[in-house]
């Protein structure tokens, strides 16, 4: 199956000139705006994570320019328009709609912010996820309090349940056939990926099997998936991975080169085989 992977260093605000189709599912993980805090409590402030031998050159540095003033609402304006459109007709009693959803990772302190622009942009309904992490970036405040050891993120969608896929199978009466789909809990497992199988390239890079686990449930084969704040790319590898068609924006050139040459390693034609990607996973 022939699926396309496209990568643009651009803003996401500039889809237009590009003509991609519309998302089934926008995904992101948007800046924080904590800027210079990034490496707050993070043992990265230190050379070589001890504060014994003084600050590193990340002390009191952002981790990239956009995390200073970026628009939510100027977010939702755009990316609301990168959706496809709500399916009038539904698949049936007890059955999901195709309707689109958006996912937006965000810090605990932004969601209500997030929350009151999705409605004002027609995304009416919202579920809470949180990740869990065995490991904490607080270390250096271990000893002060309780340290965050979780990640969060919004499901927004309009007005119909969004496309769910759970596993579960039907009769051709429409009814569940019993033993099939599973309960999909609203907290996942954070694991970090395997460095020699995707690289970390950008400081708040977001785990490839993670990512593939929230695509599969929100997705089928051959849907669009796009992500306007696409970093080190690992979306676009994860949804690729997934024969997925998928379409990122990064504002960075040094990112967006990143991303291309060691997490995404895309042909000029920008056309993979979904085995292109299987084989490499077995050669790594």
């Amino acid at each position: 199956m022939k699926i396309k992977t496209e990568l643009f260093n651009d803003n996401f605000q500039n889809f237009k000139r590009y003509g991609i189709p519309k998302a089934q599912l926008v995904i992101a993980d948007i800046p924080y705006n904590i800027g210079n805090n990034f490496y707050g409590s993070n043992p990265m402030w230190y050379k070589g994570g001890d504060s014994k031998n003084g600050e590193s050159k990340l002390a009191g540095k952002a981790a990239f320019n956009t995390d200073f003033n970026f628009n939510i609402a100027e977010y939702f304006h755009f990316c609301n328009r990168l959706l496809k459109k709500e399916p009038k007709k539904s698949n049936g009693r007890g059955k999901s709609s195709d309707a689109p959803c958006m996912i937006v990772f965000c810090s605990f302190e932004q969601m209500q912010t997030v929350i009151k622009f999705a409605e004002k942009y027609g995304f009416k309904h919202n579920i809470p996820l949180i990740f869990c992490k065995n490991y904490s970036p607080q270390v250096l405040k271990a000893n002060m309090r309780i340290c965050g050891a979780t990640e969060y993120a919004l499901l927004l969608y309009r007005d119909k349940l969004p496309k769910f896929r759970n596993g579960a199978q039907y009769d051709e009466g429409g009814k569940i056939i019993k033993g099939t789909g599973r309960m999909v809990f609203n907290w996942f497992e954070w694991e970090r990926d395997s460095a020699k199988e995707y690289p970390k390239i950008h400081p708040a890079q977001k785990p490839v099997n993670l990512l593939k686990r929230l695509i599969e449930i929100f997705t089928d084969e051959g849907d669009v998936v796009i992500d306007p704040c696409a970093g080190s790319g690992t979306t676009l590898r994860a949804t690729t991975e997934l024969g997925r068609n998928s379409y990122g924006f990064e504002v960075s050139k040094e990112f967006c080169k990143r991303a291309k040459e060691e997490i995404l390693i895309l042909p000029e034609s920008n056309q993979m085989e979904l085995s292109d990607f299987m084989d490499m996973n077995q050669e790594g």
